[in-house]
């Protein structure tokens, strides 16, 4: 009864299952593990940082990644270049940060947000930074691209503003290198709202991580289907086994359907060879 599985239809039938059913689990769990490292990265990002945390010292805490962004880091050296980065929005409201360059004792230059104020950009509304020597702490920040939330990347933007705080639009700004990082004051200076740390970009459960797991539940899906698909051939195949054996098969059917079957096609020929005779257009051949 079940010799059948040994045919060569049969043997390619199951090598395509066999190979299937694992890849697709594979993939599936994959998919699962890359929702979860979004979740893990998620509550990392997300997780208050002690406040009686000393800072610790900049080129200490770079690059930046999930476990340093967000953390206080310490700088010192001379505050140079300010610049206003217009359209950044806090607690609802429209206005601009104040950055200024802090020239390191390493001679790097980091830029630093010292600050928020609202309404429209205004180098006339921005307090001037401190002269000579400084000493400062702030939330260590990851460069923003073209994709960051609420950045102004379209450029056309007046002299002495920036869209995006990042090493990559300051570097032709300023003769200085630049660290790959930014920070933000985290105490009110000179009047301003402090700008509060962001969480880094891609660690949020966001489309990106919900797709994942959509894609999880596909795989699984595809898994039960060529199972079921296996099973369906399997059981029409043992059914029409057993109608065979019972006599219950008439043998001459699949002849006589065929003989019907071309029987029709040959009058459709000959009906649509005598339209075209008719229109004037010759059958192709």
């Amino acid at each position: 009864m079940h010799r059948f599985l040994l045919t060569p239809r049969w043997w390619g039938i199951n090598v395509f299952v066999a190979l299937a059913v694992p890849f697709c689990l594979f993939m599936g769990s994959w998919q699962l593990g890359r929702f979860e490292a979004r979740v893990d990265s998620h509550r990392e990002a997300t997780a208050e940082r002690p406040v009686d945390r000393a800072a610790a010292p900049l080129d200490s805490l770079l690059p930046v990644d999930t476990q340093t962004s967000g953390r206080l880091a310490s700088a010192s050296g001379e505050y140079g270049e300010q610049m206003l980065v217009p359209e950044r929005r806090l607690d609802g409201a429209s206005g601009f940060y104040v950055l200024t360059l802090l020239k390191t004792d390493s001679g790097k230059a980091v830029p630093v947000v010292r600050g928020w104020l609202p309404g429209v950009a205004d180098p006339a509304k921005a307090p001037a930074a401190p002269t000579g020597r400084v000493e400062v702490t702030g939330a260590l920040q990851a460069s923003e691209n073209a994709g960051t939330k609420g950045v102004h990347a379209q450029g056309g933007l007046p002299a002495g503003q920036l869209g995006v705080i990042a090493a990559a639009t300051l570097v032709n700004l300023v003769p200085h290198d630049l660290y790959d990082a930014w920070l933000t004051v985290q105490t009110p200076v000179d009047g301003m709202t402090p700008v509060p740390a962001q969480a880094p970009t891609n660690t949020g459960l966001d489309l990106k991580a919900f797709q994942n797991l959509g894609y999880t539940g596909e795989w699984f899906v595809f898994v039960a289907f060529v199972l079921f698909m296996w099973f369906r051939l399997y059981r029409r195949e043992v059914e029409t086994l057993r109608d065979a054996e019972a006599g219950l098969l008439d043998p001459s059917a699949p002849a006589a359907a065929g003989a019907t079957t071309a029987t029709a096609a040959t009058t459709a020929t000959a009906t649509a060879s005598e339209d075209q005779s008719s229109t004037g257009i010759a059958p192709v051949r």
